[in-house]
C-alpha cells in the first residue's frame, strides 16, 4: 500500500540564467511540474513547489565575456525575462528564487561547511586542463573537446549534450580551450573531492533495489549504468572567480562547483519561501512525512540521482527524493534543439505571437511529451493538437452545452425528470474520471492523463450528438431539461479536472459557470465550488436554477498562415545564425594568367527550361550563347521555377569540357552566386542588353 504523506516538496531543475526558457526546457521540466503542483493543490495537499535562477554556471562567464560585460549583468537581465515568462505562462512557483541571492550563498558555505568539518571530504592535488594563452584553469564548459563515450566532437568537460553522460574535463579526448581555441596543458591545483565510491553500498540500495519499480526505466537505467561502471571522487570546488567562494582555509581563488551549489538552491529557495509565508521550512526537507520529487531532464540524471542524494546522505538528516521523473529530450522539426545555433522556440516569443494561447502550448508539450523516450515538436502537430482537439472537441462541445443553456432557459439550469440508462452510465463514467486521472498523474504519466482528460470532452460530445436535445426539445421538453443537466455535469467536471492541464481555460470555464474549486480564486457570492473529490462522488456538480453565464469560445482555430510564419521564422534563425557562424573557405591554389585566360565566357539567354525528371534539384535549359544554341544541366531547380529563367540574360562558361548528368549532356556551366542571406542569384551582364555571345573579360 502508497505511504501517505502529510506534505510534497516538489522541486523544478534551476534554469541557467544565460538565456531565456524554449519549448525543450518546458516539455522536459516545467509544464510536468506544474500539472503535478496543482494537481495535489486540488486534492487539499500541502504543497511547495521550488524553483529558481541557477547564476553560477560556466555559460554566464562565457557569455559575459563575448558580450563584454559581467556575469552579475547577464544574470541580472535573464532572472527577470525567465521569471517573468514563467508567471505569464501559468507555472504556480511557491517561491522562485536565484543562487545569487544572500540566503543561498549563506546555505551552500554552511551546507559545505558542515561535510568539511565532518571529514566528508577527501583533499587532493590533481592534474586540471589549463590554458596558458588565457591564464587559467579550463573548468568545465571551458573546454570542449571528443566524448570518450559516444564521440562527440563537440562534448562540453562536464557534460556531453549528445548521449547525456557526465565526466571530467580530463577524460576529454583531444579537448580544446573554448576561451582561446589553444591545446591546453596539465597543472596541478588542489581541490575538495566528495568519495561517491563511498556511497555505492548505500546507492545500490536505495536505487537498485528500493526504486527499481517505482522509478521511470530512463533515470533506474541511467542511475544503474553509472553505479556499474563504479563511482570515483568528484571535485566539489573549482578553479574560477565567479559563484560562491569556498568558505574554508585554503580555499582562496576557489569557488564551490556549480553542480554542488545549484541543488542546494532548492533548499535556500524552500527557506525564503518559508520566512517569506511564516513557515518552518525543515519539515519540507527533514521530515520523513514529506515526498520531495525532483522534476528534471534527463541530462540531469546523474545529478538528482547520486550526487545530490549522497551530498544528503553525507549531511545525514535530510529526506531523499522519493522520485525523480526525468523526461527524454524534445527535438525541434526534426532536429535537436539548440541555443547556441538558436533552434528554438523561446517562451517570451511565443507568448508574443501567440497571446493568450499559453494552454495550447501546454496542450500540446503535454500531448507529445519525451516521457520515455526523445519526440519531435512540430508546428503542424502544434496546429491539429489545437483544432483537432482543443477546438473541434473539448472547445466545441462546451460551446453547444453553454449556447444552448442560454438559447433554451436563459442560462439557468434546468431541473432534470427521471434519468435514463444512458444518462445514468454517463452520470458514472463522469464520476469515474477523477481516480483515471489522478492513476495516471501520479505515475507521471502525464501524456496519458492528458488524453483521458479529452477522453472526457468526447465522452461530452458523443452524449450530445446521441441524444440530439435540439431536435428532442421540439417533441419532449422535459426530456430535453435532463439531458441539458447531464451535459452541464461533463462541462463542470471539464471545469475542475482541467485545472493542472488548461488552468488559463479552466478559469475562462469557471467564469462561464460561475463554479470554483479548492484551488481556485473565488468568484461571485453564488458561485458553486467542486473540489476533485467532489466530482467521484457527486452526480450532481452544478445544481438546477444555477445562474451561467453567456457563452465564449474557449480556443479559436490557427489558420495555416500563422503556422508558416512560425516556420519561416525558424528557417530564417537558422540561415542567421549559419551566416554568423559560417567559416570563410582559404583560397584555392595559386593560377597563372595563362590559367585564367582560357576561360571563355559569354553572354546567353536562357530561351527554355524544364525540370529533369525524377531530379529534385536539376533544371534543363536551352541557352542562346550568341556561338549556338546548346543544353546545360543546372541545379538550381529548388530556387527558381522553369518559367521563372525564361527569358533570362546569364553569364555562360562556354569552354568546360561536356559532362553527362542523369543521361543528359550538359555543354557549359551557368554563373551563380549567393547573397550574404543565403540567396541564390544569377552573375548577370553588367549590360541586360548587351547581346549574346559577347565575351566578358
Amino acid at each position: 500500500m502508497a505511504k501517505e504523506f502529510k506534505r510534497y516538496t516538489i522541486t523544478a531543475a534551476l534554469p541557467y540564467t544565460n538565456g531565456p526558457i524554449h519549448i525543450g526546457h518546458l516539455a522536459g521540466v516545467y509544464v510536468p511540474a506544474d500539472i503535478y503542483a496543482r494537481y495535489l493543490r486540488l486534492q487539499g495537499s500541502d504543497v511547495a513547489f521550488i524553483c529558481g535562477s541557477d547564476e553560477h554556471g560556466v555559460p554566464i562567464t562565457i557569455k559575459a565575456k563575448k558580450e563584454g560585460v559581467t556575469p552579475q549583468d547577464i544574470v541580472d537581465k535573464y532572472h527577470a525575462i525567465i521569471k517573468s515568462s514563467f508567471e505569464e505562462f501559468g507555472i504556480t512557483f511557491d517561491n522562485y528564487s536565484r543562487t545569487s541571492a544572500k540566503i543561498h550563498h549563506d546555505t551552500a558555505s554552511e551546507f559545505f561547511k558542515a561535510l568539511y568539518e565532518d571529514g566528508k571530504f577527501i583533499e587532493e592535488v590533481t592534474e586540471q586542463l589549463y590554458d596558458e594563452d588565457a591564464n587559467q584553469f579550463l573548468a568545465d564548459r571551458f573546454v570542449i573537446g571528443t566524448c570518450p563515450k559516444c564521440g562527440n566532437e563537440e562534448s562540453y568537460g562536464d557534460q556531453c549534450e549528445n548521449c547525456g553522460t557526465s565526466h571530467n574535463a580530463i577524460d576529454l579526448i583531444n579537448p580544446k580551450s573554448a576561451i582561446t581555441g589553444a591545446k591546453p596543458t596539465l597543472k596541478q591545483t588542489k581541490h575538495w573531492f566528495l568519495p561517491l565510491d563511498q556511497y555505492e553500498d548505500f546507492l545500490k540500495e536505495w536505487i537498485l533495489k528500493d526504486h527499481k519499480k517505482d522509478w521511470k526505466s530512463n533515470v533506474y537505467g541511467q542511475c544503474k549504468s553509472w553505479i556499474d561502471d563504479g563511482l570515483r571522487p568528484r571535485a566539489v570546488t573549482r578553479d574560477l572567480d565567479w559563484g560562491i567562494p569556498v568558505p574554508v582555509e585554503g580555499g582562496e581563488g576557489k569557488v564551490l562547483y556549480v553542480w554542488f551549489d545549484a541543488p542546494i538552491g532548492y533548499i535556500s529557495a524552500t527557506k525564503e519561501w518559508a520566512k517569506r509565508e511564516g513557515k518552518d521550512w525543515e519539515p519540507y526537507w527533514k521530515d520523513e512525512d514529506t515526498k520531495l520529487v525532483h522534476f528534471i531532464g534527463k541530462d540531469n540524471i546523474v545529478f538528482h540521482c547520486i550526487i545530490f542524494p549522497s551530498m544528503l546522505k553525507a549531511e545525514g538528516t535530510y529526506i531523499l527524493p522519493e522520485n525523480v521523473p526525468a523526461n527524454e529530450f524534445l527535438n525541434l522539426e526534426g532536429n535537436k534543439l539548440s541555443t547556441s545555433k538558436n533552434w528554438a522556440v523561446w517562451l517570451p516569443e511565443y507568448l508574443n505571437d501567440f497571446p493568450n494561447q499559453q494552454d495550447v502550448l501546454r496542450y500540446a508539450l503535454t500531448a507529445n511529451a519525451p516521457e520515455t523516450k526523445d519526440n519531435d515538436f512540430t508546428w503542424k502537430d502544434f496546429q491539429a493538437r489545437n483544432n483537432n482537439e482543443l477546438v473541434a472537441i473539448f472547445g466545441n462541445f462546451i460551446n453547444r452545452v453553454v449556447v444552448l443553456t442560454n438559447k433554451y432557459y436563459g442560462g439557468v439550469v434546468p431541473s432534470p425528470s427521471e434519468f435514463s440508462k444512458v444518462d445514468q452510465e454517463t452520470l458514472a463514467a463522469v464520476k469515474a474520471y477523477p481516480a483515471v486521472l489522478s492513476s495516471s498523474i501520479e505515475r507521471y504519466r502525464f501524456r496519458e492523463a492528458s488524453q483521458e482528460l479529452m477522453n472526457l470532452a468526447r465522452l461530452g460530445n458523443k452524449y450530445l450528438a446521441d441524444e440530439e436535445p435540439w431536435k428532442v426539445i421540439k417533441e419532449d421538453e422535459s426530456r430535453t431539461k435532463t439531458i441539458m443537466f447531464v451535459a452541464l455535469q461533463i462541462a463542470s467536471a471539464l471545469a475542475t479536472l482541467s485545472e493542472p492541464f488548461l488552468p488559463f481555460t479552466s478559469n475562462k470555464l469557471k467564469s462561464i459557470l460561475s463554479i470554483s474549486s479548492s484551488a481556485s480564486a473565488t468568484l461571485r457570492a453564488d458561485s458553486v465550488e467542486n473540489s476533485w473529490k467532489d466530482i467521484s462522488k457527486n452526480d450532481i456538480l452544478i445544481p438546477s436554477d444555477h445562474q451561467i453565464g453567456e457563452a465564449e469560445l474557449l480556443f479559436s482555430k490557427i489558420e495555416d498562415e500563422t503556422i508558416q510564419k512560425q516556420l519561416y521564422k525558424l528557417q530564417a534563425s537558422k540561415k542567421a545564425n549559419d551566416i554568423a557562424n559560417a567559416v570563410v573557405e582559404p583560397q584555392k591554389e595559386t593560377i597563372t594568367f595563362d590559367d585564367f585566360s582560357k576561360l571563355d565566357m559569354r553572354v546567353g539567354t536562357i530561351i527554355e527550361a524544364e525540370k529533369m525528371p525524377k531530379a529534385k534539384k536539376l533544371l534543363v535549359l536551352k541557352v542562346d550563347t550568341g556561338i549556338d544554341v546548346r543544353t546545360i544541366v543546372s541545379g538550381i531547380a529548388e530556387s527558381f521555377t522553369p518559367e521563372e529563367v525564361v527569358g533570362k540574360k546569364v553569364t555562360v562558361l562556354v569552354n568546360l569540357a561536356p559532362r553527362a548528368l542523369r543521361g543528359v549532356e550538359s555543354q557549359g556551366m551557368i554563373l551563380m552566386t549567393e547573397t550574404p542571406e543565403g540567396k541564390l542569384v544569377f552573375v548577370n551582364p553588367d549590360d541586360a542588353n548587351a547581346s549574346n555571345g559577347l565575351k566578358i573579360s
